[in-house]
């Protein structure tokens, strides 16, 4: 054990002073304070305890799976033109719908992990530029709300 724990204690930084840049930015008597200041922050300063650091990323993902994957089951008439799993966007071109004669896109933004409707937002629009019906946007939302459910059915997660 005591072994195990001098081995791991040998992967910290390298804190040799041999003379280098570094050695000479963090000296102690150098008049410059500009001289003086320590650099920091390379890619080389990771050691076997950074694996349990906290992660600072800004981004987190929080989408529910099984609603991405109903939103672009529901709305698959629709050509995809870009989708960002970790902002939860999903954004379509136009295309139009089997049995109908208008031209539509959507938008769709998941914005909760949680299955149900507040983590649903879909904005959709037509070929020439006019809004779409409240009524046909609740029917899309409600589709898709009804693949997920039956996605998570499927998948045996109650």
């Amino acid at each position: 054990m005591c072994a195990a724990l001098v081995m791991l204690s040998s992967c910290g930084r390298n804190k040799s002073n041999d003379g280098g840049a570094d050695a000479y930015l963090n000296r102690s008597d150098v008049g410059n304070p500009v001289e003086s200041i320590q650099i920091t922050g390379s890619k080389n300063d990771s050691t076997i305890w950074d694996v349990f650091a906290p992660d600072n990323s800004d981004i987190t993902v929080r989408v529910n799976k099984y609603i991405w994957n109903a939103s672009l089951e529901v709305l698959d008439f629709l050509p995809v033109q870009s989708v960002d799993p970790f902002s939860g966007v999903i954004v379509t071109g136009y295309g139009t719908p089997p049995g109908g004669g208008r031209s539509y896109r959507a938008t769709v933004y998941v914005r909760d992990p949680s299955l149900d409707a507040r983590a649903l937002h879909v904005a959709m629009q037509t070929r020439g530029g006019s809004a779409v019906s409240p009524a046909t946007v609740k029917a899309v939302e409600d589709a898709i709300l009804t693949r997920a459910r039956q996605l998570r059915i499927a998948d045996g997660k109650l």
